[in-house]
């Protein structure tokens, strides 16, 4: 970035993600102290008494700044994906089945947590439907609204927003990409694109305008209508009201897990939706939604195609790489909530080698749908997303999707800033922005088309 720094600018975004814009330093240090409350309550239900090892800071002038050299990423060993817990070798796409499972379970048990049996139903209810456009395209847009039973609890109630848009003009169930992100003109940048720009891809419409001209539409939730992200929310949100306003369990489900949740309830009703084609949903998201974007991928197998963008540790990047963001600051009171709290074993008692699984395994229980792992250029976004980290964690995917009879990346070699790897169901591309998928859009669409239009 040329302007600002990537610290100063994650700090604004989580800044609107946590809800913390425009509060006052007060409600900030209620916050604050709500989170380290909570945070220090599952260390005590987990038995961790020391603090946490501190994770690198972000700041590249910083004496602990975040290792961005590759020639200091020291060797490790990745847990093994077609071998059974018991030693025997996955061999064909039954045993994959098996396997799947086992890691399924170790990254509910270990990483994003279980989802409760008891969780309360969504009714959904269309509060608006508009006739506008967007760019120079028509289009219909349906304001939802999930309302979450409350009856066991009624002191917490939740709301799911949801913004749906199709193209006006269509005659048949469209495909839709679902987006996690903000309803209304809420931008990070010029809305006219320039050759500096980090959030533009140079001489290119906006991405919704994309997909209305490919005759698609966008559904776009809002994850802190689901579960707040923060550590002092979790006594709220469907985790609060599931929870009867109680402490969760250590195995209990993390905001990725909740906003996944979401998801899968949008999905629902988007199969009652005549306008909306239920065999083509894709889900989108950057950062730490695109956290949430390859964990539902993962648990919401209605979702036929991923577009994963920057998500860094905790998502697509390979944690046992020294490189970037590491376990510690997911584990620190900024970012714990989005995992289960058995999590923070790995910053504490044990280590990230202690961690029986990892990022290649969470995009092979992706297979046999398609993904597309997106970055954007080290000069603009910076290292702490660690891209090679996510396309290795693709590549090393590859294994599992050559088993079920799809294309992987075919390289371990990471391939050039701009070089798109399209040809099969995991993909890649390392755009020359900043940090956003906006300027893969246009690639991730063509690439979708081959998946879409068959």
């Amino acid at each position: 970035m040329k302007s600002i720094s990537l610290t100063i600018f994650l700090t604004f975004i989580g800044s609107l993600c946590f809800g913390q814009w425009g509060l006052t330093q007060e409600q900030r240090d209620s916050i604050y102290q709500l989170t380290k409350a909570d945070h220090e309550n599952m260390k005590a239900q987990i038995g961790i008494t020391v603090p946490n090892r501190p994770g690198p800071s972000g700041n590249s002038s910083d004496p602990n700044a975040a290792n961005s050299d590759e020639s200091k990423v020291v060797d490790y060993t990745l847990p093994k994906t077609l071998v059974f817990e018991n030693g025997k070798q996955v061999k064909s796409p039954e045993d994959w089945k098996e396997r799947r499972k086992e890691l399924v379970k170790l990254f509910n048990e270990e990483m994003y947590g279980i989802v409760p049996e008891n969780v309360p139903s969504v009714d959904w209810k269309v509060v608006s439907e508009q006739d506008t456009v967007t760019g120079k395209y028509g289009i219909k847009v349906t304001r939802l609204v999930g309302v979450v039973d409350n009856s066991a609890y009624p002191d917490i109630s939740v709301e799911i927003d949801v913004e749906l848009v199709i193209p006006a003009n269509a005659t048949e169930p469209v495909p839709v990409v679902i987006h996690y992100g903000f309803i209304g003109n809420f931008s990070f940048g010029p809305q006219t694109p320039e050759p500096t720009s980090f959030l533009f891809s140079r001489n290119e419409p906006d991405w919704k305008s994309q997909l209305i001209s490919n005759g698609w539409g966008y559904a776009t939730i809002v994850p802190s209508s689901i579960q707040a992200d923060n550590g002092s929310g979790l006594k709220t949100g469907i985790i609060g009201l599931t929870n009867k306003g109680e402490y969760r369990k250590p195995n209990h489900w993390g905001s990725l897990r909740a906003w996944t949740w979401g998801v899968s309830r949008l999905v629902d009703y988007l199969e009652t939706d005549d306008s909306v084609d239920q065999t083509r949903l894709a889900i989108e998201g950057l950062s730490r939604y695109g956290k949430a974007a390859i964990v539902t991928v993962v648990y919401e197998p209605r979702i036929s195609l991923g577009f994963i963008g920057s998500s860094g540790a905790g998502g697509a990047k390979i944690l046992r790489r020294n490189f970037g963001e590491q376990v510690e600051n997911l584990a620190g009171t900024g970012e714990y909530h989005w995992f289960c709290g058995n999590f923070l074993k790995y910053a504490s008692s044990k280590t990230v080698d202690d961690l029986p699984v990892d990022a290649h395994q969470l995009v092979a229980l992706c297979a046999p749908r398609p993904v597309f792992i997106s970055a954007g250029s080290p000069f603009e976004e910076g290292s702490w997303v660690d891209a090679k980290g996510m396309f290795l964690a693709g590549a090393h995917a590859g294994s599992v999707y050559e088993l079920l009879g799809k294309r992987s990346l075919e390289t371990m070699e990471f391939p050039p800033l701009g070089m798109p790897l399209v040809m099969g169901e995991v993909a890649w591309r390392q755009h020359a922005g900043g940090h956003s998928t906006g300027p893969n859009w246009s690639t991730w669409i063509g690439w979708a088309h081959k998946y879409w239009d068959e």
